[in-house]
């Protein structure tokens, strides 16, 4: 084994019920123990989150209410997962920006802190897209097999953009081949409508606010229960000019 380890590094996934740390549940635990002398050991529970699990986590999992129904709860297997993971580094695929954190935080709430700020953590992610670069040069090298000359020309850049995707739905017979499903899949609708980052889009595409006591709440739904506060929004919260104006031409189309 060309891995040298002074410790045993314990590589581990979570399946959740959605990503927002604090909010959301674990339902499934994996834990790969990898010991010093290059032995294996592996461990994986079903946890019953508490609470249900949305349909677009089970579309992604797979997990369903039914299936953790008689699970334990986090706070009956911390104690066993603590074991699994003590003296042990950390590893994992996006661990770093999530399953780190979702998991101390989850630990938390149950009662076990665990300070993970001494221990290594590999990022089996992020080592990819370093060795493999993510680039519109490495993507035209891969999809059209041509150098990318004019790399960082406005351009060149652009022409080079449109042939890697010409050439991605020539490869992926499976890619769907209209802008709604493209956008859908880019993930389009999880970026803020405004600059300025007040704003987001819900399920269903509609703009609603992503701060305060609305959060969360269409621009329509606000003024019909609370316009006095809507109003004061658009003249008095001091919010960007650009963000007024996608407020405003949102709420053009609605009966507000």
């Amino acid at each position: 084994m060309r891995l040298q380890l002074q410790r045993p590094l314990a590589f581990f996934d979570l399946e959740t019920t959605g990503i927002k740390i604090g909010k959301d549940r674990i339902v499934q635990i994996g834990v790969v123990r990898l010991g010093t002398d290059g032995s294996r050991s592996s461990y994986q529970t079903l946890v019953n989150p508490g609470i249900p699990i949305p349909p677009e986590a089970t579309e992604i999992h797979g997990i369903t209410d039914a299936d953790v129904a008689d699970a334990p709860d986090l706070e009956q297997v911390a104690s066993v997962l603590r074991e699994r993971l003590l003296d042990c580094d950390l590893a994992g695929f996006n661990c770093i920006r999530f399953d780190v954190p979702f998991l101390a935080e989850e630990l938390f709430r149950v009662g076990h802190a665990w300070d993970t700020a001494a221990l290594r953590i590999v990022d089996v992610q992020r080592i990819y897209h370093r060795m493999e670069p993510r680039n519109l040069s490495a993507a035209l090298k891969f999809y059209c097999d041509r150098e990318h000359a004019g790399a960082h020309d406005a351009l060149a850049d652009v022409e080079a953009t449109a042939d890697v995707l010409l050439a991605q739905l020539d490869r992926y017979a499976a890619l769907p081949t209209d802008v709604d499903a493209l956008g859908e899949m880019s993930g389009d609708r999880q970026r803020s409508p405004d600059a300025g980052g007040k704003l987001a889009f819900d399920t269903n595409g509609h703009i609603c606010l992503s701060f305060g006591k609305y959060k969360g709440w269409t621009l329509e739904a606000i003024g019909k229960n609370d316009p006095g506060y809507l109003q004061w929004l658009m003249t008095k919260a001091e919010l960007p000019a650009s963000t007024i104006h996608v407020m405003r031409t949102s709420l053009e189309h609605t009966d507000v």
